[in-house]
Parts: C-alpha cells; sequence; structure tokens
C-alpha cells in the first residue's frame, strides 16, 4: 500500500457529513483513511462504501478484530465486501484467529496489519509482555503489514528490527498523545494522526503543519 505523504488519517467522527467534509479539505495531501467504529457504529458499514463511492481513498477499517477464527472470518468476510482495502487484526488471540482474518483478506483482494502494540499508556500493562511475540508470529506467518506505536520509539524501534525493513510499520500516536512524527518516521512507514486534524479549526493548516515537520 502506496501512502502520500506518509499520512494516514483516523476518521473517528460521528456522521458522514463530517468526514465528507473533511475529506474534501485535505484530499490533495492524502490517499489513505483510517475508519474505525465510532463512524460505523454510528452510520454503518455502508459508510466505508460511501467514502469510497466519492474518493478514491485507501481505506483502512480499524476494527481490531479479535475473536475466535469463525468470528475473525465473517467480520473480515463484511468489512471487505463493504469496499476497505485492508483490516486491522490483532494479535493477541493467536494464529488460528489471525489466519482467519488473512484468509479472507486474500479471498478478496485486501490485505490485514497486525497490531502488536497499541499507543495508549495502559498498553503497558498486558499487551506490551507479548507484542515482540506477536510481531514474530506474523513474520512466521508471511504477514507484510504491522500496527506499532509512535509514543514509545524503544517498542517501534524492536519491531521493526523483528519484522525487517521489507515490512510496512504502521503508527499510531502521533499529535494529542505525543508521538514525534520525524522520529516516528526513522522506525516506520507511515504515521497515523487523528484529532490533530479532525478537531482542529484549520484541519489543512494542521495537516500541512504536520507534514513540514517530517520533512524538515
Amino acid at each position: 500500500m502506496k501512502v502520500k505523504n506518509n499520512l494516514i488519517i483516523a476518521l473517528d467522527l460521528f456522521r458522514m457529513e463530517e468526514v465528507m467534509q473533511l475529506l474534501v479539505e485535505i484530499s490533495g495531501y492524502i490517499n489513505t483513511v483510517k475508519v474505525g467504529y465510532p463512524l460505523v457504529l454510528s452510520e454503518g458499514l455502508g459508510s466505508i462504501s460511501e467514502i469510497k463511492k466519492e474518493h478514491e481513498f485507501n481505506i483502512i477499517a480499524d476494527f481490531k478484530v479479535a475473536d475466535i477464527p469463525e468470528t475473525n472470518q465473517k467480520i473480515a468476510d463484511l468489512t471487505f465486501e463493504a469496499g476497505t482495502d485492508a483490516i486491522i487484526v490483532h494479535g493477541f488471540v493467536g494464529k488460528d484467529s489471525v489466519q482467519a482474518s488473512l484468509n479472507a483478506a486474500q479471498e478478496h483482494g485486501g490485505e490485514i496489519f497486525l497490531l502488536t502494540e497499541m499507543s495508549h499508556p495502559g498498553a503497558e500493562q498486558f499487551i506490551q509482555d507479548v507484542s515482540l511475540d506477536i510481531a514474530r508470529m506474523g513474520v512466521d506467518m508471511g504477514i507484510k503489514n504491522y500496527v506499532a506505536p509512535s509514543t514509545r520509539l524503544d517498542r517501534l524501534e524492536k519491531i521493526r528490527k523483528i519484522v525487517e525493513d521489507e515490512s510496512f510499520i504502521i503508527s499510531p500516536g502521533v499529535g494529542v498523545q505525543g508521538g514525534d512524527p520525524a522520529k516516528t518516521l526513522e522506525f516506520a512507514d507511515a504515521l497515523i494522526v487523528g484529532r490533530s486534524i479532525y478537531a482542529s479549526d484549520n484541519p489543512q493548516e494542521a495537516l500541512r503543519s504536520i507534514i513540514e515537520s517530517i520533512e524538515l
């Protein structure tokens, strides 16, 4: 997946009107968006289809799928049928559940991103203890796309070393959570930015500011 300006915008909004207005403002700077539960639970899976119809964006469904294999398969199938290009999947549920999501992606010509470790403080309590093992599992399974945090660069660096340079890492936590754009891109391939953009009084200017900080 090619990500313009190394930036993915998280559309954690509730209404399609807000989403479409935002996308019009920033479409010249990005080509990839992340759609999560807030929008889909509010507007339905059709929100993915609508974005895909109106804009030529790559869409990553951030559902952090984490269930038994059969349920993972159903969730992934429905999501890809709605038009997403990729889906984010938790790794802590084990190889069989991840494989079910991977199978669905391959059947639909899509991709999965394996979530190794999250960016919020609570991630240190449990998931951090197994995140490197999750990354190793992903490598063994032939997975090429990963999610790893910008808020803990030491962890991001370790995950990069495990998945190696040919893998593609997207990294949340830049902006409100405190992750540094330029330093994050020393180890990741693309940043995930949400509130810093969509909660700004001037989303376009906020986006330009992040791009400039990367280029300095």
